[in-house]
This record gives structure tokens, sequence and C-alpha cells, in this order.
């Protein structure tokens, strides 16, 4: 049972991390944390080969 708990955890913990990295390269992190609870590292490879968004200044 102590196998999946820290598998969970680890998951999580991986999920937290993408949203950040989403953060960062102005995305959506809630959005991320949420791709990444299904996808985990998955969603970590497309967070960091993705480009990131290009924000408008004028705004």
């Amino acid at each position: 049972m102590d196998g999946y708990v820290s598998t969970g955890a680890g998951w999580f913990t991986l999920s937290l991390v993408n949203a950040g990295l989403a953060q960062a390269k102005n995305r959506s992190g809630l959005t991320w944390f949420i791709v990444s609870l299904f996808l985990g590292p998955l969603a970590t490879f497309f967070i960091v080969a993705w480009r990131a968004v290009e924000r408008d200044e004028g705004r």
C-alpha cells in the first residue's frame, strides 16, 4: 500500500512543478496542473518542448 501513496505523492508533486513551468512560459498553470494529473511526464515534455506564448504588451 505504501507504493501507491508514494506514487501518488510523486505524481501530485510533478503536477505542481508542471504548473510552475507552464506559468513561466505564459500558459495557464491551473490548466496544466489538471492535464498533468492525467498525463504526468508526457505533459512535462509538452510544456518544455513547446515555445512560450507571446503576450501582447499593449494591453
